[in-house]
């Protein structure tokens, strides 16, 4: 039986009617049946893409194999208007919890393209699905809104950040909501509202209390033309992104986050996520454990008289002592200056000048050209007693280890380059264990230790194997007092301050008569953004807030001093660290997140987000929630208990032919050897493809280049999603991103191939609801009979529930859909569908395709949406989906 309906006229209007006039006395709201039969939508479903003003061409209306542009705004105003995903402030904690979430996206003034909405499909689905098994779910949204884009936006238009970011949240939403997605609204939450940064201060204020938060000189981008400090993104191959000026490494005082105080726990707790591999592998590069040993290496003049200076260097492999055969500084160094020789100090200091303006990417490349210049010093290896030269090279980090290192060139490549190219001597210590290995080249494997023992020093290593030699080595450095045993990590401590405007303040002080730091009382917090109206760089390296005279001079609120306030602000990481728990309680006032509600909600159970994430904010938002842990305001060591990385979606494919000089076409696979060339790009249509290979209809002998990339809107490759849903409906590229292919793969977007899968969504419609009437309308309810399924049908139907079930419970998206696509395939051949098979199928569709499936659910005759239904279960094993997601 279907609900009943309000008796209305027959309407016949050009856009939906609002859901205040059509209204059921069930908690539902629909329209009534006869307008719902002759609705013309004259613009696009709710994501904006179309012209309100301008009805669908005959080849739009054509292509729609259902009313999608009907069935979607009504299901999505629904949803908002009765906020059925809500998640109450008080659940009943007896229930499981399942806790997914989406990494925190920016929102850009360009708004999402289709390559966004792969994992927020994916997380739909998995929230959706979770609820119809009876946990307790929390899915939330909000907006990572503080950064860089929104001020250079605002220093290039006038236009204040806070409105340009409110603009964007809006579209942004609006997108998000014209895709139907479940996500709780009541929760979002953005980074730059007083009311959330007043946390992220407060974590501040707790970090500086622990003595994690402290005040270093470091190294920034300063750029002299610009006036302004740089952040790394703004400085392309040594020159400012913007106007192309030079852009220098400038020592400059900076707040830092001690983070390398938490790095045994960051490595040792890797090991108990579910997370791909290939992260934790970035991970740990990245934090960078090693064991070695820290030497010392006196400084003398070149007859050996030392000059009462020693030079700390950091090595992983002590046991080559006896083949260093020169130091390298970084041209940082702090001695440095000090050990320059008055003859070399003209080329020095030229060097200092030349690697100041790289980046320590480019520095550390390996495939560069090593450079340096001698120092015009030298110091006296321990072991051998010999002098060395001591040289200054970019290729040494002042950030790592000692910043100097004991120089191999036997046994490491960058040093035997750099010796090669300035004549260095170069001493192999290591004999191989394959007698076969080529000698000419450094050899970096294991072996027997040769020539590496002296009498004067009393170390003799000869014969022993690598590992211990490294062990009698240390010992002897300890004995003699040149050195000890040392764990060095590649992990630097978080600079955490930017010479920005719109950043969270920092909520400390520095009284005026002695410059001591003082932290704001917890109580004076939230710490807000003056109002500015210009954005622009001071031009004296100070930041903009400087021009807020009035707010930058105050007093110190317990003593009644005078004091200036921090002018630098945090980073765009610091909002983004603690997101996930201002989700579970976001209008606490009191606390940053309840106790007992962390307790419940806590950790994240799915986390879906790019793998371009997977050092930075993986690493700082760990460390944040590791001191959180430890001061007793969360339950759990880990923030993410299993992460995903969803794959890009890539442009569709371009065909691209060679042309030589004379402007003659020329077969791919013959360019290489034919001489210059340039390439023509080849309309699809006048391609085709032969075996393996894409080649041109009307001259197969000319085999095309055949490649997909990154959408960008440099190559004219973004697809806007508000078009696609206009086209196709919102469930359409749903099921299109999740059928392309596995969750974590790379895809390339084909415009065909979602007009399949709309294809296939129009015949699982008329399959239910039957074929259209001679006007193009659908008739009320669906053709689904209540006639008694055949032994035939259930066992169609529990094979699809089987597999639809281990495909969620795996991320296997698109064969479940695959699986779905068989059942309707199979259904066509039956002479009727019985009710008791279709409403099942219904509910496997739902987390895929909701919006059809709630309105063919209400047309079997249910009053309440499915969204709380129970998922069907496979009879046939009794399995029902748990343990992965």
């Amino acid at each position: 039986m279907q609900a009943p309906i309000q008796t209305r006229a027959p309407l016949r209007i050009q856009s939906l009617p609002s859901a205040s006039t059509l209204r059921f006395p069930l908690p539902f709201v629909v329209l009534p049946r006869t307008s719902r039969r002759l609705v013309r939508v004259r613009c696009c479903a709710a994501g904006g893409g179309g012209n309100g003003n301008n009805p669908r061409s005959p080849a739009q209306q054509q292509r729609r194999s259902y009313p999608f542009d009907e069935i979607e705004p009504r299901w999505q105003r629904y949803w908002e208007e009765n906020r059925t995903f809500r998640t109450p402030d008080e659940v009943d904690t007896s229930k499981p919890k399942c806790y997914i979430l989406d990494m925190f996206p920016y929102p850009s003034g360009a708004g999402l393209h289709v390559g966004h909405p792969l994992g927020y499909t994916a997380t739909d689905i998995l929230s959706r699905y979770k609820r119809m098994q009876g946990f307790n779910v929390l899915h939330p949204m909000g907006w990572d809104a503080f950064g860089l884009p929104a001020e250079q936006y605002a220093i290039e238009t006038g236009t204040h950040p806070k409105i340009t970011t409110k603009q964007n949240i809006e579209r942004f939403r609006s997108q998000l909501k014209s895709l139907g997605f479940s996500y709780d609204w009541d929760r979002e939450i953005s980074t730059t509202e007083p009311e959330y940064y007043k946390w992220t201060q407060w974590i501040f204020l707790q970090l500086l209390k622990k003595g994690l938060a402290y005040q270093a000189e470091v190294p920034v981008n300063w750029c002299p033309a610009l006036g302004t400090v740089l952040a790394n993104e703004e400085v392309v191959n040594g020159v400012s992104e913007r106007g192309g000026y030079p852009v220098i490494r400038k020592p400059m005082q900076q707040w830092m986050l001690k983070i390398t105080a938490y790095a045994d726990r960051l490595l040792e707790d890797l090991d108990e996520l579910d997370w791909p591999d290939s992260i934790k592998e970035m991970q740990q590069n990245w934090i960078g454990r090693s064991e070695g040993a820290e030497l010392k290496f006196s400084v003398v003049s070149t007859q050996g008289c030392e000059h009462g200076v020693e030079l700390p260097v950091y090595t992983t492999r002590p046991d080559t002592i006896f083949g260093a055969t020169y130091l390298v500084l970084a041209p940082e160094h702090h001695l440095l200056p000090s050990l320059i020789s008055e003859a070399q100090r003209e080329s020095v200091e030229e060097y200092r000048d030349l690697a100041a303006k790289k980046s320590e990417l480019e520095r550390t490349d390996l495939q560069k050209e090593k450079s340096g210049v001698f120092s015009g010093s030298y110091a006296k290896n321990p072991a051998t007693g010999e002098v060395i030269p001591i040289w200054v090279a970019d290729y040494v980090l002042g950030s790592y280890g000692t910043g100097a290192i004991m120089a191999v060139p036997a046994h490491d490549s960058r040093d035997h380059e750099f010796a090669l190219k300035y004549n260095i001597p170069i001493i192999r210590v290591v004999s191989p264990f394959d007698e076969s290995c080529n000698l000419g080249k450094p050899y970096l494997g294991d072996g027997v230790m040769v020539n590496s023992s002296n009498s004067v020093s009393g170390l003799n290593i000869n014969g022993l194997s690598c590992k211990d030699a490294a062990s009698e080595v240390i010992n002897w450095l300890e004995r003699t007092g040149y050195g000890k045993k040392k764990v060095n990590y590649k992990l630097r401590d978080w600079l955490f301050a930017r010479q920005r405007y719109w950043g969270e303040p920092f909520p400390v002080i520095y009284l005026d008569d002695t410059g001591e730091v003082v932290p704001l009382p917890e109580n004076e917090l939230p710490l807000t953004l003056p109002e500015l109206d210009d954005f622009t760089p001071t031009g004296t390296g100070e930041p903009p807030l400087a021009k807020a005279t009035s707010w930058v001079q105050t007093m110190d609120p317990i003593s009644g001093r005078p004091a200036k306030r921090e002018m630098s602000t945090m980073p765009q990481w610091a909002g983004s660290c603690w997101y996930y728990l201002r989700f579970m309680d976001p209008k606490n006032s009191a606390a940053l997140v309840g106790r007992a509600k962390e307790g419940y909600w806590g950790p994240v159970d799915i986390y879906v987000g790019g793998a371009e994430h997977s050092v930075l904010h993986l690493l700082y938002a760990r460390f944040w929630h590791k001191v959180l842990y430890d001061i007793g305001v969360v339950s759990t060591k880990e923030p993410f208990r299993c992460l995903i990385n969803q794959g890009l979606i890539l442009g569709e494919v371009e065909y691209m032919a060679w042309r030589d000089q004379e402007g003659r076409l020329v077969s791919a696979d013959s360019v290489s050897i034919t001489g210059n060339h340039y390439q023509e790009k080849i309309p699809v249509d006048k391609v085709t493809k032969i075996g393996d290979f894409y080649v041109l209809k009307d001259n197969p002998d000319i085999r095309l280049v055949a490649r997909a990339y990154k959408m960008s809107k440099s190559r004219g490759n973004v697809i806007n999603p508000d078009d696609v849903v206009c086209e196709y409906g919102a469930d359409s590229l749903r099921l299109y991103e999740m059928f392309m292919g596995p969750l974590r793969d790379s895809k390339t977007w084909s415009t065909g191939g979602i007009e399949g899968v709309h294809r296939f969504l129009g015949r699982t419609w008329r399959l239910i609801v039957g074929p259209p009437l001679l006007d193009g309308m659908y008739k009320d309810g669906t053709v689904a009979t209540d006639d008694k399924p055949s032994f035939e049908q259930l066992r169609t139907l529990h094979k699809c529930i089987g597999k639809v079930v281990e495909e969620i419970q795996e991320t296997r998206f698109n064969t479940g859909i695959s699986a779905m696509m068989e059942f309707v395939n199979s259904a066509y051949k039956w002479d009727t569908c019985p009710k008791s098979i279709i409403e099942p199928f219904v509910l496997l569709l739902s987390p895929f395709a909701p919006h059809m499936a709630e309105e063919l659910w209400f047309r079997l005759g249910h009053s309440n949406t499915l969204a709380y239904e129970h998922f069907p279960e496979d009879l046939s094993t009794r399995k029902t989906i748990g343990g992965s997601v």
